[in-house]
């Protein structure tokens, strides 16, 4: 948080203190009629009767606006201002550094995790990229959300401030309405027990003439009358609902008051705090990736170390062998003369058979030449017409 929104943060404080010291007063129920009233009271109650006119309706209906014009005037003006605010944005701004600060969660800090499928395809950035972007943009979000916070906390006192001028002009207005009804009242006693009764002998004492319009005006006395006594029930309806009214405001200006007494805390006492914790946690997260680091030179030179060894040994053993291995093995020696063996006495089989066949072919082919002769010969005796001691005699060659 910079000097700056501190200084002001704590000038603020004051203020604060201030608006949480201030008591309101509390509304008075009585309504204290015209009899028993004292003369500064019974004054204002009888100057409010002479408002009335029994003979203009529109004073009668227009019996008791007057009060609320003031108090209507401060209203509105409250909701010019408050027209475009919303206490949403202060407790947003105090989620907002909550988020802010737990946007360090242990699994994105940690910066040898591999990122996730998720990740990888919607180009999220790698851990220690985005812990480092965090670590840039979190002094600046911190100071942003203060100044907010500073805003609302301004804004939050003018509004308390206004509600305190609203609870004073409704709470004048409240006992103005009690002097209202006190003197509606008061004039309806004054028909009922002077004003219609003499009207009403009026009537009786009227020339025959005279007397229909004497009762006319009797009707319309008796019809105002019961105007007024609407309107001064209307008046203590309304005076009902603005006692209603007055614990609202008082409601809610304890309700700003608790949200600026949280918003100065959390200016003055929680962001420090929470701005040390995170230059502890840059802090903390920088010496475990030195040490990370020192571990993985260690264990690069320790797997060095192994797996020189190893392939040290191995390529001993491979060279020794080879040097002591001769130009040929003798198994193999041995293998390629007993091939060569077994070549030789298959071809020597191969020729003793190929003789023995060739010597029976020899054989047999003399035999068939033998048969092929006497067939010849026995075919051609037949033809010369010689006996049968012809046929097995043997031609001379």
């Amino acid at each position: 948080m910079s000097e700056d929104v501190r200084k002001k943060a704590e000038e603020a404080l004051t203020l604060v203190e201030e608006v949480s010291a201030a008591i309101l007063p509390e509304p008075k129920n009585e309504i204290v009629p015209l009899a028993t009233a004292d003369a500064p009271v019974g004054s204002e109650i009888k100057k409010r009767m002479d408002e009335i006119d029994m003979g203009d309706t529109q004073s009668i209906v227009a019996f008791g606006s007057a009060a609320q014009a003031e108090l209507q005037e401060i209203s509105q003006a409250m909701l010019a201002d408050v027209r475009n605010k919303d206490v949403g944005p202060a407790g947003d701004s105090l989620r907002g550094i909550v988020t802010t600060i737990r946007g360090f969660s242990v699994s994105e800090l940690d910066v040898r995790r591999d990122r996730s499928w998720w990740e990888k395809l919607i180009g999220r950035a790698a851990p220690f990229a985005k812990f480092t972007a965090k670590f840039e943009t979190v002094q600046g979000q911190i100071d942003k959300i203060t100044e907010d916070l500073l805003k609302h906390e301004h804004t939050l006192l003018k509004d308390i401030k206004s509600l305190d001028m609203l609870y004073e002009k409704t709470l004048d207005f409240y006992d103005e309405l009690a002097l209202y009804i006190a003197a509606g009242e008061e004039k309806l006693r004054e028909l009922d027990e002077d004003l219609i009764p003499a009207k009403e002998a009026a009537v009786q004492a009227a020339d025959e003439n005279d007397q229909v319009m004497v009762a006319q005006e009797l009707r319309d006395l008796r019809a105002a009358r019961d105007d007024l006594e609407r309107r001064v029930h209307d008046l203590k309806l309304t005076r009902q609902v603005t006692m209603q009214s007055l614990p609202s405001i008082r409601l809610v200006q304890e309700n700003d008051k608790s949200l600026v007494t949280k918003i100065n805390s959390t200016l003055v006492n929680t962001v420090p705090l929470w701005e040390t914790q995170l230059a502890q946690a840059v802090t903390i997260q920088r010496s475990a990736e030195a040490a990370a680091a020192v571990r993985d030179a260690n264990d690069l030179t320790n797997e060095l170390l192994t797996s020189n060894a190893k392939n040290l040994r191995d390529s001993n053993k491979m060279i020794r062998e080879e040097m002591e291995r001769g130009v040929f093995d003798i198994e193999a020696v041995k293998q390629a003369n007993a091939d060569l063996i077994g070549t030789i006495n298959e071809s020597l089989q191969i020729a003793d058979e190929g003789k023995a066949r060739r010597a029976a072919a020899e054989v047999e082919l003399k035999k068939m030449e033998t048969e092929l002769r006497d067939t010849l010969a026995s075919a051609k005796a037949r033809r010369d017409g010689v006996g049968d001691t012809a046929a097995t005699s043997v031609p001379a060659s």
